[in-house]
């Protein structure tokens, strides 16, 4: 019995030193990917500053514009997508100059109710590929090999939390790294 548990471990060992070399290469082209985010970014904002030199700002505005100008493409993306949940617009749509909405009309947002922004992620259940879970919550939590795999075993009883009070779009990300993976996942 001692004997097959010490295989079954160097076996387990040697997949994990295999997965972490496919890692290496993963990491090697999220690299890349970042690098063409990166030239895109300076791309774009060459192409914002020959615009900007059209452009004449209002005073009252000079502020807000100048820390916008500061902002990565990434950031300027995200700000938009709260703009438009806020106000209930979309940037696509041209603008419509209407009465004054209530604090929650213009967002959809029933008044007294609040919409949740911050979620806890948990792991429900490891599915069949443990080995992967375990690699999975590894790189979201960044703690060490034994804990991750501590808590993947442990979700088998009952849901471990994995990250808690996080932003809705990190929460869905995780999820989703998580799910891909075969592990059962909760937002709460």
């Amino acid at each position: 019995m001692a004997e097959e548990s010490k295989k079954e471990e160097v076996k387990q060992q040697k997949e994990f030193q295999t997965q972490d070399q496919g890692n290496e290469k993963e990491e090697e082209v999220k690299e890349e990917e970042e690098q063409k985010k990166q030239s895109a970014e300076e791309s774009s904002k060459e192409e914002c500053q020959k615009e900007e030199e059209e452009v004449e700002v209002p005073e009252k505005f000079k502020k807000i514009v100048e820390e916008i100008e500061k902002m990565s493409v990434l950031d300027l993306a995200e700000l938009v997508k709260i703009l438009e949940k806020k106000f209930g617009v979309s940037a696509a749509a041209p603008v419509v100059a209407g009465p004054m909405l209530g604090p929650g009309a213009a967002s959809g947002v029933e008044e007294g109710k609040e919409e949740k922004t911050e979620f806890d992620v948990l792991l429900a259940g490891p599915g069949d590929k443990k080995i992967e879970v375990i690699k999975a919550v590894r790189e979201i939590t960044g703690k060490g090999l034994k804990e991750c795999k501590d808590l993947v075993d442990a979700s088998a009883n009952e849901p471990q939390m994995v990250k808690d009070k996080v932003k809705k779009e990190e929460a869905e990300e995780i999820k989703a790294k998580l799910e891909a993976v075969g592990a059962k996942v909760e937002l709460k």
